[in-house]
């Protein structure tokens, strides 16, 4: 289990935080049973959110799927949407939408679904509606990626922030090489992920289904 990165400057503020809150505790604190508690309080609430850090930025090592006939999840979470809609940014067509909710208590690095070429990267202010929302997949702050396959098919995946997150990190550029299973970006704090599959892909999921970033399959191109 690694730390990831992005989590580094978060890290270092509760590092901070809980030296700020230990040394008041124990440098203003009545020598009684008071103080004792409070030194107890203290130590828990430091111990409590650099936990809380540690656990939401692991970087855990898998076995990562490669299957360049498959499209694998690019997020662990759980799969809250699957059904045929407008895709109104990049495509204008009908398409299958297959969306992923994650927690808080989540891995939150996102990993490319596909080998391929990205062709379009976009950043979209917006709105933090809760990532359950129906609206927040066009009305909240998000970063809309495209990649094309080999074969000409493209998928579009798009990293949507929450009412928690509030910061959206996208490592695609357009024309980098997209590499199946590998990091693409994070979303801090818990979100969804939403992708876009031409019709007729054959999905291998269903509603409510829990699933692993670069290890469940989402479906066959």
């Amino acid at each position: 289990m690694k730390f990831h990165k992005e989590g580094i400057p978060s890290l270092l503020i509760v590092l901070l935080f809980s030296a700020l809150i230990l040394g008041l505790a124990f440098g203003l604190a009545p020598d009684n049973m008071i103080g004792m508690v409070l030194h107890a309080l203290a130590i828990a609430a430091s111990c409590f959110f650099t936990i809380v850090i540690l656990q939401f930025f692991r970087d855990p090592q898998r076995n990562w799927v490669k299957n360049d006939q498959a499209i694998i999840c690019p997020a662990d979470g759980r799969v809250v949407v699957i059904e045929e809609v407008e895709e109104p940014e990049f495509f204008k067509d009908k398409r299958i939408q297959v969306s992923i909710f994650m927690s808080p208590l989540n891995v939150h690095i996102n990993r490319y679904p596909i080998n391929g070429i990205v062709s379009y990267q976009k950043y979209h202010a917006g709105l933090y509606l809760v990532a359950y929302h129906p609206k927040s997949s066009t009305e909240n702050e998000r970063t809309t990626v495209v990649v094309q396959h080999a074969n000409g098919k493209s998928i579009l995946f798009r990293q949507i922030a929450g009412a928690l997150a509030r910061r959206i990190v996208c490592y695609a550029k357009e024309n980098d090489k997209a590499v199946q299973s590998e990091q693409f970006g994070f979303i801090k704090f818990g979100s969804r992920v939403d992708l876009f599959l031409p019709l007729g892909t054959k999905i291998h999921v269903k509603l409510e289904d829990h699933v692993k970033g670069g290890i469940t399959v989402l479906g066959e191109l």
